[in-house]
């Protein structure tokens, strides 16, 4: 078993090492650096990358890499784990799920060394981090006062990838299109196979989102053969091939009448349109039959804006 090469730092087999790859210079010249664990085993193996909070507001992820990491040892680990629970930790520091430049880093690979600040930082991780690893997982939440079902995205036309997203054991696993200058997509492109776990809302710690998310995690690592397969079965998923969201057709105050995992038929009322006396001025009704798999927690609605997602079932 070889040293494990990260930047300037070398992982000895059989070793957890606590990194830092520099970013930048702040104005008062304090640097900024993503922090980074290696979990290097003593025996040969797939090498997996975890990473969270690349919207620097979706904390989650960062929880469940914390709560994986305590129970991975490199003396039982075949392989290597690198986990990086803050990429964007400039986000991270502002409570902001963009950068400075209000860039979105997850529209920003594969980036590059001369670019823009997202550019940079998205050329930095895809070089320091993705290029080294064979697999990955990236854990995200819902957006912009929007919660998610627990869910895993990937293309499960690719064997590795469905591979991964049926062994992590989430409740959907959502065949995605891939979405020009994600890391996903940028993994792909370079034959990486990779999954997103999406749960929660951001700037909130969901306990069962990051269960569900440390155990999906753990599993995926067994069954790429880095750790002991478990003795319990896996969780079943359902698979979803179609999605939608619920627009609404006129602003108002929502008052929402379904909640996540719930199943709704279409045509079926899913929440009250009020104005500002409290009367009532429109409703929202589903358009597909199908399953509630994400919902916006904001009740200030404009038209126009997505409040209910829906996994459309399949005929």
């Amino acid at each position: 078993m070889n040293p494990f090469q990260i930047g300037e730092n070398t992982v000895e087999p059989g070793t957890t090492a606590r990194l830092e790859i520099p970013v930048m210079r702040l104005v008062t010249q304090g640097e900024i650096s993503i922090p980074v664990v290696v979990v290097h085993g003593e025996r040969p193996g797939p090498r997996l990358w975890l990473s969270a909070a690349l919207h620097g507001d979706e904390l989650n992820g960062t929880e469940i890499i914390r709560r994986v990491l305590a129970r991975v040892r490199p003396s039982r680990l075949a392989g290597t784990l690198v986990a990086v629970p803050v990429v964007n930790v400039l986000g991270f520091v502002t409570q902001s799920r963009y950068l400075p430049d209000r860039r979105d880093l997850n529209r920003s690979f594969p980036g590059s060394a001369r670019g823009s600040l997202a550019s940079r930082m998205a050329h930095l991780f895809l070089t320091e981090v993705v290029d080294r690893c064979t697999h990955g997982i990236d854990l995200h939440t819902g957006s912009h006062h929007r919660e998610n079902l627990p869910q895993v995205r990937g293309d499960l036309d690719n064997a590795d990838v469905r591979r991964c997203a049926l062994a992590f054991g989430a409740p959907l696993m959502i065949h995605g299109t891939i979405i020009p200058g994600t890391l996903r997509d940028a993994a792909g492109r370079r034959g990486i196979p990779a999954i997103v776990y999406e749960a929660g809302e951001p700037m909130r710690f969901n306990q069962k989102a990051i269960g569900l998310g440390e155990q999906g995690v753990l599993r995926v690592i067994q069954e790429l053969g880095m750790l002991p397969a478990p003795r319990r079965p896996r969780a079943a998923s359902v698979e979803v091939r179609k999605t939608t969201w619920v627009r609404a057709h006129r602003s108002g105050i929502v008052e929402l009448r379904v909640g996540l995992g719930e199943r709704v038929r279409k045509g079926q009322i899913l929440g009250l349109v009020r104005d500002a006396f409290g009367e009532i001025v429109g409703d929202i009704k589903a358009t597909h039959t199908g399953l509630v798999i994400g919902i916006s927690n904001n009740p200030l609605l404009h038209r126009g804006e997505a409040l209910v997602h829906v996994a459309v079932k399949s005929r």
